[in-house]
């Protein structure tokens, strides 16, 4: 349990800038390693495999949830997302703090697993924000961008879960907050 104090799970409805705060805090903060998450959704734009996201094709996904190769998955608007056991498991145990950057129903799975990890609900601003950003990706339908504010609306719902609520509101401010956060945790007694 000591070793999980080392894991940080930041979710959050979709278009809050999970993986823009994340980054900023990588940069800021080259000590910390975050996860790279599998997926079986097409690559969008420049997008790597390895580097951004470890793509997947569907029979190779549930091969690996058979193997029991994921601390984590689920299905998310038609697509599985899920953390890969070699992601996690040899930073805890080296004293690295590793941040997991996924949904509510895969931080639920993380919590149950290691009760001693850390959730962070990053919120957005406002309904309406979180509208503005989904539409200015520019890669969903709006069927799709009503079926993300839906959920969106149900995941704020379950944030009362978390143990850490932030708002990402300024970036950079975010950003602070959660490192804010994993360094109180780490400096804390287990």
């Amino acid at each position: 349990m000591n070793e999980e104090k080392y894991l940080f799970v930041v979710s959050g409805p979709s278009g809050t800038g999970k993986d823009t705060v994340v980054h900023t805090l990588l940069e800021q903060h080259p000590e910390l390693h975050k996860t790279v998450s599998a997926t079986t959704r097409a690559r969008r734009g420049e997008e790597q495999d390895g580097r951004d996201y470890h793509f997947l094709t569907v029979p190779q996904f549930e091969a690996q949830i058979a193997q029991e190769g994921l601390v984590e998955h689920a299905c998310y608007c038609g697509n599985y997302y899920g953390t890969l056991k070699s992601e996690v498991e040899p930073f805890i145990q080296a004293g690295t703090p590793v941040i997991l950057v996924i949904e509510v129903q895969g931080a639920g799975n993380i919590k149950r697993l290691y009760p001693g990890a850390t959730t962070v609900f990053l919120m957005p601003p406002t309904m309406e924000e979180l509208e503005r950003r989904l539409r200015s990706r520019g890669t969903d339908s709006e069927q799709a961008i009503q079926n993300r504010l839906r959920r969106a609306e149900a995941e704020i719902a379950l944030s009362a879960d978390y143990d850490e609520h932030v708002v990402n509101d300024v970036v950079e401010t975010c950003a602070a907050e959660i490192y804010d956060i994993i360094r109180e945790k780490l400096a804390a007694p287990q």
